[in-house]
């Protein structure tokens, strides 16, 4: 109902607004040719009753008919021109003065409403004005008349107060007949488009809910047509999200128990390590490799399904020995010098973040950069360097691994489609993006090839 009123509402309003102007606009001329036919009128009847005096023997005629002839003209007095000699035909009472002369024979458009406004506006009581006219009839060259200006200025009151009404009704009618048709034809049609919206946000999983175009008007169907198109995107992403967390539950079952029966299996691995068989010996290593592996993986899915992440505690904190306690996690100490970490941090170099954030950020970019130097069977470093930006400190880690695939780079920060390394499924980098962006800052990778790899962080300052 309230866009009923809205639409509706305005629509009944403007349409009456609009209606009255365009009246209004034609009122004066309107009034101004009402009055141009009074007057002609008059000089009608003023010539009639001239012609009726000069036809009477000698050109004289009763005192009695004179007034009736002057009262039945509406005119003072007449007077006529006839072979251009001027003719007094019907002398009235005498007339001390005359206000205004109107020649209606060469009046403009313009000159008559002037002359309208000035007669409704202008005139007082008991005003005379004379008239100069002709009908055409040919019988007098020029008929001059001379009449009270306030009956004129009644009458013309008296039409434009039926002119107005009558623009009041037109636009009053013609305001119903929109209203009726805009309530049928659009707003009905959207109160329909609201109430299926309505419906749908109640239960968007119920697919009866979803709007069934039938409006044959084109905006309202086409807006039909969108919102149905979008109601039944919604109800298939939230069944397909419906499944996934039904299957990421499932998952997060399936990795914890998974990651408590490899750490036995881990444990019962680091007790072989006391075997003096050399065939042990040999395989062992690779052993445990794939069990560290194989538990990091169950941990980082478990990780990612969490139903939220904590909201960032944001706070200042000394870069160098986080970056020291990251290095040693990760693995990139290790003494074979396969990987060499080099740290160019100022020691009081000082950020703003959520340190375990932060923490796991720089965990597995290190921990992805330290595996792929060692894939390549080449000795490697990890650079790790802090700059200043726009509001922003940057954080620059750049390795010298062999670059990412072109798998990796397609899908990067996106869970499961794909890691950087053989077997990888892409967990940690999506899991350190989105805990960059929950701090107010971002991720980004800034290159990667046969020379190696370069991400940034943005934090904020």
């Amino acid at each position: 109902m309230r866009v009923m009123a809205g639409i509706s509402g305005r629509l009944l309003v403007l349409t009456v607004v609009v209606v009255m102007l365009v009246e209004v606009s034609i009122f004066v001329p309107s009034v101004a040719r009402f009055r141009m036919d009074y007057l002609q009128e008059r000089i009608v009847r003023a010539e009639i009753a001239a012609m009726t005096v000069m036809a009477a023997p000698d050109g004289h005629v009763a005192r009695d008919l004179q007034t009736r002839l002057l009262r039945n003209s509406g005119t003072l007095n007449v007077a006529v021109r006839e072979a251009g000699v001027r003719i007094l035909a019907l002398p009235g009472e005498p007339i001390e003065s005359m206000a205004m002369t109107f020649d209606l024979r060469d009046a403009t458009a313009l000159d008559l409403i002037r002359d309208a406004i000035d007669c409704l506006f202008g005139e007082k009581e008991g005003t005379v004005i004379r008239v100069i006219g002709e009908t055409g009839n040919g019988v007098f060259s020029q008929v001059e008349i001379t009449l009270y200006a306030q009956p004129l200025r009644a009458a013309m009151m008296d039409y434009g107060i039926r002119i107005l009404q009558l623009s009041l009704i037109i636009s009053l009618i013609t305001a119903a007949c929109v209203f009726l048709v805009v309530r049928r034809f659009v707003v009905a049609p959207l109160l329909g488009v609201i109430g299926s919206m309505q419906a749908f946000q109640a239960n968007p999983e119920d697919p009866a809910r979803v709007i069934t175009p039938a409006s044959r008007l084109g905006e309202v169907a086409e807006a039909e047509r969108a919102l149905a198109a979008m109601q039944r995107d919604v109800h298939m992403a939230l069944r397909a999200r419906a499944r996934l967390a039904s299957l990421g539950e499932a998952v997060a079952k399936v990795s914890h128990d998974l990651r408590n029966i490899l750490a036995s299996v881990q444990l019962m691995a680091d007790r072989l390590e006391m075997s003096n068989d050399p065939l042990v010996a040999r395989v062992l290593p690779k052993l445990i490799g794939s069990l560290d592996r194989a538990i990091a993986l169950c941990q980082t899915t478990l990780d990612f399904g969490r139903p939220e992440e904590r909201a960032p505690e944001l706070r200042r904190i000394e870069l160098a020995p986080l970056i020291d306690e990251v290095a040693e996690a990760a693995g990139v100490t290790a003494s074979d010098g396969t990987v060499r970490l080099v740290a160019s941090i100022p020691p009081d170099a000082v950020v703003k973040a959520d340190p375990k954030h932060l923490y796991r950020v720089l965990l597995n970019l290190m921990r992805n950069a330290g595996e792929a130097i060692r894939a390549s069977g080449l000795p490697g470093e990890i650079a790790l360097s802090l700059h200043p930006g726009e509001g922003t400190s940057i954080l620059r880690l750049r390795d010298t691994g062999p670059g990412m695939p072109r798998k990796a780079r397609e899908n990067l920060f996106r869970a499961f489609h794909g890691g950087a390394r053989q077997g990888g499924t892409g967990l940690g980098l999506a899991i350190a993006a989105e805990l960059a962006r929950a701090g107010g800052g971002r991720l980004e990778l800034v290159e990667t090839g046969e020379t190696g790899t370069c991400f940034e962080i943005h934090l904020p300052d």
